[in-house]
């Protein structure tokens, strides 16, 4: 008998793939049952409960088609579903944590998260995270036992700006399936280095674990490693030797911006893991080098913030949209530029 789980997208702490994805084919023997109960029965650790959440929320796809909790399995029907996050595997201490919160009603909250703030605990930061934060501010958030209650997606560490959260599974399911099937929209601000000879494009390119160096991501355009991940981006300013662009996901890989760029030459301003705290284009003009150090320690981090944030709110069905101004250090570094390009 072949197994029936192939394909288990499970993520790991830097992942923005934020479930779990579960294909299962149904053997030819099999008996007619309810579908909550088939995956019951299939997949261990996951309750009845949360499977019924995932097909209140159209998560559960039987032959390319959402169905819902009661439909009867059939013998070789293809199953596919999407859960949130593998069981929790440390202890969270909640923590008095300042929060920015832009929105915030029963079902889920927008934060403009500073950067600096870890997102979720993982090895190397069990503490002092976001997550932590969510617990002292929250007594109900979506999947309470998993390491990352709440969270539907992430952004990095020295990445600030928008992210949603999901107070109950019920939000959690709907929102999940919007970032999987790529239907919520993210629109980031960034200073790259270099200029363009077009204002607009789009980077194609998997993405995966760099055979290099473990801790980043590389880009592997023949398709050999990595995902399939696509950056559409606009330039807003050319400041002759770097340039402010807006970038527009329609995948949501780990470092997805941060690796597109380096791979096309154009790394994030101050990217240290990526090339860019160093001078990329260089110029004769007196005191460069001075200038960019100081603009490194106006912004002693990567150049990227996630500055607007769309989606269908799971029970008004109505479509959420949120913007945020840059953060003071990236404002600072702009005027910066300003001046010294004109």
């Amino acid at each position: 008998m072949m197994p029936d789980e192939f394909d288990i997208d499970i993520p790991n702490e830097e992942s923005q793939d934020y479930y779990e994805h579960h294909r299962i084919i149904v053997d030819k023997g099999q008996t007619s049952i309810r579908i909550d109960k088939f995956l019951t029965n299939r997949l261990n650790q996951v309750s009845r409960n949360r499977i019924q959440q995932a097909a209140e929320a159209n998560c559960i796809i039987v032959n390319g088609k959402p169905v819902k909790s009661n439909y009867k399995v059939k013998p070789n029907d293809e199953i596919s579903i999407v859960l949130p996050y593998p069981p929790n595997e440390y202890e969270l201490i909640p923590e008095n944590i300042p929060l920015d919160i832009i929105f915030e009603d029963d079902d889920l909250l927008v934060i403009n998260k500073p950067a600096g703030l870890v997102v979720h605990p993982a090895k190397g930061n069990y503490y002092g995270t976001l997550v932590n934060g969510l617990l002292y501010h929250f007594q109900k958030l979506s999947n309470s036992e998993s390491i990352r209650p709440g969270l539907v997606h992430r952004i990095d560490k020295d990445t600030s700006g928008l992210i949603v959260v999901a107070k109950n599974d019920f939000a959690h399911a709907h929102l999940a399936n919007q970032f999987f099937n790529k239907t919520a929209g993210r629109t980031y601000i960034a200073l790259v280095w270099g200029n363009f000879d077009h204002k607009e494009g789009t980077i194609i390119g998997h993405i995966g674990r760099s055979q290099k160096d473990r801790k980043k991501m590389a880009v592997y355009p023949d398709g050999s490693h990595g995902k399939h991940a696509i950056t559409h981006y606009k330039v807003l300013m050319d400041f002759h030797y770097v340039s402010l662009i807006e970038c527009k996901l329609e995948t949501g890989r780990t470092h997805q911006i941060r690796a597109h760029f380096e791979y096309i030459k154009h790394p994030l301003f101050n990217d240290e893991k990526y090339g860019g705290n160093k001078i990329v284009k260089s110029s004769t003009a007196p005191k460069f080098k001075q200038f960019i150090d100081n603009c490194f320690q106006i912004m002693p981090r990567h150049a990227l913030h996630a500055k607007s944030l769309s989606f269908i709110h799971p029970r008004t069905k109505n479509l959420l949209f949120f913007d945020s101004n840059l953060p003071v250090d990236f404002q600072i570094l702009l005027e910066k530029w300003t001046k010294y390009s004109h």
